[in-house]
Formats: structure tokens, C-alpha cells, sequence
């Protein structure tokens, strides 16, 4: 097979940019545009095809839940009360949140970093391809993606599960800046 270049998807990828969540309105992408996004996100690379991730989309009165949530145990856990604010309005404000759960299988051929690796693969394929598909889009997490009393009483997660990402996807309102990326030189050895 010939190496053939795909200059537009090459451009895509050195310009991408993260949208700041608190910009991000409705609309948000509707069932069939979300479909789209989220198999593009599936077709990430995974060891032994064990799919160990899935997806939980959040919106409308659910984020308002899991924002009450959110309040009600980051005040019982005596989170810093402004971090806690902070989370509460960016999920009381979403137009749209996708959660990847990483939802790793016993297997003894794969090992478990691998399987979560994949899962943190999967929020960055639907990251991209919801700005590929123009929205805007950011990934999040925060002490609720790992705290497992709140992942088991907000979403039902398992003893092993927890979200590599809260994936907010909406309409931009803002052109997203560009920042400083890593000096290629400081983070490259040549073997």
C-alpha cells in the first residue's frame, strides 16, 4: 500500500484547540449528530477488542441532579467551597456532557493500564471529533471523575469503574485562544 497524506486531517490536528466549558451553549449536537461523534470515538485503538469504556450522555434536568449532587457531597467531603462552586455551575450550565466511564474487563492478557489507556484514548477521539464535526468541545474531570462514593451514588459505577472524562460539547460562543504548546526539543529524545 502507498503512503498516502491527508493534508486536511494533518491541518485539523495541528490546530486543534480546546473551548473553554463555560463558553459552551446550546445547542448542543442532537441524536443523530451525537451518534456520529460518539462512533467516530469508538473506533479508538483497544487491545483484544474488549471495549473498556462506555459512554453516559448527560443533559437537560440530569445535569441539574448531578449538579445538586455534586453540591450536596463536595459539602459533605468539606471541598474547597469555591472549587465547589465552580463545579456546580459548569455542570448546572452544560449544554451537553458526555462521561466516559472507563469499565475495564477481567482479562489476563490485557492488562489494566492498558484498558484505561484506551478510555483516556476515547475522550480525546470525541473530543476531536466533535470539533471536527464544528462544535465546540472540552475535557474535564475534577474529584468527582474519581471519587468513588459519588461515582456509585450519582452513576452506579462499579467498585473498578470511573470516568476518564466529562466531555462538554456545545456551540461556541467564543473563538478559543491559541496557548503556548510543548517545546518539541525539551520533550524528545532521538534513539
Amino acid at each position: 500500500m502507498s503512503h498516502q497524506k491527508n493534508m486536511q486531517v494533518m491541518d485539523f490536528l495541528l490546530s486543534r484547540r480546546s473551548d473553554s466549558a463555560r463558553t459552551l451553549v446550546k445547542p448542543a449536537p442532537d441524536g443523530k449528530s451525537l451518534e456520529k461523534i460518539l462512533t467516530a470515538a469508538a473506533r479508538t485503538p483497544d487491545h483484544g477488542k474488549l471495549i473498556p469504556w462506555r459512554f453516559l450522555v448527560l443533559k437537560n434536568q440530569v445535569l441539574l441532579k448531578i449538579a445538586t449532587s455534586i453540591h450536596e457531597i463536595g459539602r459533605a467531603k468539606q471541598i474547597d467551597q469555591e472549587k465547589l462552586r465552580k463545579n456546580v455551575d459548569i455542570f448546572s450550565n452544560a449544554p451537553l456532557i458526555v462521561a466516559v466511564v472507563s469499565s475495564p474487563r477481567s482479562n489476563e492478557k490485557i492488562p489494566l493500564i492498558e484498558q484505561q489507556l484506551s478510555a483516556g484514548a476515547v475522550c480525546l477521539a470525541l473530543l476531536n471529533a466533535s470539533h471536527a464535526d464544528g462544535w465546540g468541545a472540552n475535557w474535564l474531570t475534577g474529584w468527582m471523575s474519581h471519587d468513588k462514593s459519588f461515582l456509585e451514588t450519582v452513576f452506579d459505577l462499579s467498585e473498578q469503574e470511573f470516568v476518564a472524562g466529562f466531555i462538554h460539547i456545545g456551540t461556541r460562543t467564543t473563538q478559543s485562544v491559541e496557548r503556548p504548546r510543548p517545546d518539541l526539543k525539551k520533550i524528545t529524545s532521538w534513539l
